[in-house]
């Protein structure tokens, strides 16, 4: 008879122990002892080592089994693992399919080091820590805790009052910190993370705080486009006191008067306040088609428009739809905008990066696809979807027709749903560059079978409505039953919100030429243009100036990606702190200057490569060169 704990582990694992524990049945292996099992199992390769490298392959695409994976390494059962043994457990599951060894200090420098720490101090590791250390052994960067995530939000002033039962720790409750989704647990967002919750502490303190972190507009004192905003108006008052208020052109121009009744018509007698069609109103999602239409001078058709709220509501749609098991992988780019990174975690996939090459202005080879891809097959996952963002966020690049073209041949030949990321596609700055679809690229190429989704939002361009949550989604070649499923998942949510999808709308439908609004939209759009054109070409300019200091042009869109160069005792110091160099770098940055920005970490990054992202949104962003300058050279002065 097998020792408990091992036909435990064997018989209770799903479909891949079942078929371990089948081998013992059929006589293959000898049964052994559990305390000679290890050794026999690798001499004669064992299914004790295919277990558990499934289980830690399953723990990393849903956050779950960690409860498995502490008794896959705790067969004596006394309840602790000692840290050499999750060293060797680690070395076993990381190995590649040839057997080549992957240096886990490579995956998770931050996570080992407080594992090697642990072993140095004899202190074994409990299901409770464990967890905790799987949790940062997982996550994309060590840049943020989550227990300085709990402290934010007991002390931010802007939480408000909170309830307190009178009880502290997870004892008292059944929904704790080790029942809840580990998955949650382990996802990230670096746009908002322990730089900006300083940040806020910082300023509600009093500080001065510049936040360049976020693509936010408004927040940084844009102004609203005033015929968007009159429009809203006029769709969302009573008929009595808007559009059919005796007085209303004198109120509005006529234009606006005109574009709010036809818009109430669209929406229908009971207005704004109702549900709509979850795909979105008909006449809305007309609208974008036909603006896609004239963009690309190809087909576009109401019907494969979802109206959303916002991109990353439709990109999260996309990819519950895509994540059909534990072994499902989409390709993204690094770096790359953290929502692609915390939705795949939160919804239980895997990633593939692949990697933009700086020294390219952010290019990818095809080379560098085709790599990623047999890696990742090589590995078992299962490549569904890549992901491409044009213009680039962070990198601010703008990708050619050729640029677009690798990788949309390379979807097509290998069966990969594209999503293009297209809602920085009104912020282009650099002579010579334009923005050319990911659709138009590939019906240009006549690649007609690539399955392509592509996204766009009125938070970015020079609308900057963050706050709408406006947005649609086109679906090019998706398989009908799939759209039918996506629009299940739509019904769910009922429907977008109604000023968001006026808004998009808006977006793709401005005043024309010789109507009464046009020519202030032009002049209010034209200033927009030119205060972020003018600030990414003087920002980069001024950050290239600073000693160790470099930055790719930002060509598009709305940031600045520059690589910082800083003293070995700065890593190391980042190391002991259980950080990463970038985060350690914009804390210190935020503490002697006020400004706030995002650790390069979060967005993923060339290994050994430091540095940060900004946005040149804000009116004062040029005037903190002089401050970056004077920090860079303190903290150098400091590390050295």
């Amino acid at each position: 008879m097998l020792h408990s704990a091992c036909r435990r582990l064997l018989s209770t694992r799903g479909h891949y122990a079942s078929r371990a524990f089948s081998a013992f049945q059929v006589g293959r292996i000898q049964t052994p002892t559990c305390a000679a099992f290890a050794t026999q199992a690798e001499q004669a390769a064992s299914p004790l080592v295919g277990v558990r490298k499934k289980l830690w392959e399953f723990y990393m695409s849903t956050g779950r089994g960690a409860n498995a994976l502490f008794e896959a390494i705790d067969l004596d059962e006394n309840g602790s693992i000692d840290p050499n043994e999750l060293k060797l457990f680690m070395k076993e599951v990381l190995k590649t399919s040839e057997g080549e060894e992957v240096d886990p200090k490579e995956i998770m420098p931050y996570a080992w080091k407080s594992l090697e720490q642990r072993a140095a101090a004899g202190e074994s590791y409990d299901i409770k820590h464990f967890k905790n250390w799987l949790v940062a052994a997982t996550k994309l960067s060590a840049d943020m805790k989550n227990s300085r995530l709990l402290d934010y939000l007991n002390h931010h002033p802007n939480t408000g009052d909170q309830y307190s039962s009178g009880v502290e720790g997870e004892d008292h409750f059944t929904w704790n910190i080790e029942t809840m989704s580990q998955s949650l647990r382990r996802m990230q967002y670096a746009v908002r993370g322990e730089v900006v919750m300083r940040a806020d502490q910082l300023q509600a303190q009093g500080r001065n705080v510049l936040y360049t972190n976020i693509g936010n507009p408004h927040q940084v004192g844009q102004s609203p486009i005033t015929y968007y905003r009159q429009v809203l108006a006029l769709c969302d008052l009573p008929a009595e006191q808007g559009v059919d208020h005796p007085k209303v052109l004198e109120m509005f121009p006529k234009d606006v008067v005109e574009r709010a009744r036809e818009y109430r018509e669209c929406i229908g007698p009971s207005g704004t306040g109702a549900y709509t069609h979850s795909q979105g109103i008909l006449g809305f999602r007309k609208h974008v088609a036909d603006f896609i239409q004239a963009r690309d001078n190809y087909p576009s058709y109401p019907g494969n428009i979802f109206l959303t709220n916002g991109a990353s509501s439709a990109i999260a749609m996309c990819l519950q739809g895509l994540l059909a098991s534990n072994n499902c992988a989409v390709m993204i780019p690094i770096p790359q905008y953290p929502i692609y990174s915390a939705l795949i975690t939160k919804l239980n996939g895997r990633q593939v990066g692949y990697a933009l090459d700086e020294s390219l202005n952010w290019a990818v080879s095809r080379e560098e696809l085709d790599n990623k891809l047999e890696e990742a097959k090589s590995q078992g996952l299962d490549v569904r979807a890549l992901a491409m963002i044009n213009p680039g966020n962070p990198s601010g690049n703008v990708m050619t027709h050729a640029d677009i073209q690798v990788i949309t041949e390379f979807c097509a030949e290998h069966g990969i749903v594209l999503l293009a990321d297209e809602v920085y596609q009104s912020n282009v700055y650099a002579e010579g560059a334009e923005f050319v679809s990911a659709k138009k690229v590939a019906l240009d190429c006549n690649l007609r079978h690539l399955q392509l989704i592509s996204f766009h939002s009125t938070s970015k361009g020079l609308i900057g409505e963050c706050g709408r949550r406006g947005g649609y989604m086109e679906l090019r070649h998706i398989d009908p039953y799939v759209q039918s499923q996506l629009y299940k998942l739509a019904s769910s949510d009922l429907c977008s919100g109604v000023m968001g999808q006026i808004m998009t709308s808006l977006m793709v439908r401005p005043p024309a030429s010789g109507d009464e609004s046009y020519d202030l939209f032009q002049e209010e759009n034209q200033r927009i243009f030119d205060g972020l054109k003018d600030r990414s070409q003087k920002l980069v300019d001024g950050l290239n100036k600073i000693p160790g200091i470099t930055c790719v042009p930002a060509e598009g869109a709305m940031y600045a990606f520059p690589r910082v160069e800083i003293p070995q005792k700065a890593i190391e110091k980042a190391k002991d702190l259980g950080t990463t160099p970038d985060n350690l770098y914009a804390l210190s940055l935020l503490e002697e200057t006020g400004i706030c920005v995002v650790p390069a970490s979060g967005f993923g990054q060339a290994k050994g490569r430091v540095g940060f992202r900004t946005t040149f949104l804000h009116p004062d962003t040029l005037s903190a060169i002089d401050l970056f300058a004077k920090h860079h050279e303190s903290f150098t002065k400091e590390y050295s």
